[in-house]
């Protein structure tokens, strides 16, 4: 339950981090994202997912 509480922490402070340097730039992203279709912003999640699971298997086979 530990690991979870650290990913969700981890993800909230790169996300504060991302809107604290660059509010602008997180505007840009998210009319990009609102400009393109349904079917690429599902791909792009997909691969994000794929990822994350990448990255968490890993951390794990290597033994944090």
């Amino acid at each position: 339950m530990s690991i979870i509480f650290l990913a969700l922490g981890l993800v909230l402070i790169l996300e504060g981090l991302a809107w604290a340097l660059a509010p602008s730039i997180i505007e840009q992203v998210l009319e990009l994202l609102r400009s393109m279709p349904e079917s690429a912003r599902r791909q792009i999640g997909l691969l994000a997912m794929v990822g994350g699971f990448m990255l968490v298997w890993l951390a794990f086979w290597i033994g944090i």
